[in-house]
């Protein structure tokens, strides 16, 4: 695909943002900031036979932060815990579609961090032994 579909892509997602908001009835929550641009990110799971039944996310920040929340809430639901566990930089960057530079980057992989952080709190809760 060519670089500017990348780049319209990331565009509607921050213009229209899939999973923002705050889920009602979530299993687990995480959230995390990157310090030196301000970008804010919450993700909310709820989980049903250790899958991501549902995703949500909450926060502010750049494009890329806010795009890459959105594409990879849709990207995890139904997913199993383990498989989500295991998304790394390169998913990301295959997500974006786009080479970035280390600073955005760090915008790119924050809303990963925060997914990683939910699904660490949904396994030391009291919730992941009652499923």
């Amino acid at each position: 695909m060519p670089l500017d579909i990348y780049a319209e892509d990331i565009l509607s997602h921050y213009e229209h943002p899939h999973n923002k908001l705050r889920l009602k009835d979530f299993d687990a929550s995480f959230s995390d900031e990157n310090p030196l641009c301000g970008d804010t990110i919450t993700i909310y799971i709820k989980v049903s036979n250790m899958k991501v039944s549902d995703i949500s996310f909450g926060g502010d920040g750049c494009s890329i932060s806010q795009s890459t929340a959105s594409m990879l809430t849709d990207y995890v639901k139904g997913m199993l815990l383990e498989d989500v566990e295991k998304i790394d930089y390169d998913k990301i960057k295959e997500l974006l579609g786009i080479n970035l530079g280390p600073a955005r980057m760090n915008c790119a992989m924050l809303p990963l961090k925060a997914l990683h952080g939910a699904v660490k709190a949904y396994k030391n809760s009291n919730k992941a032994t009652e499923k």
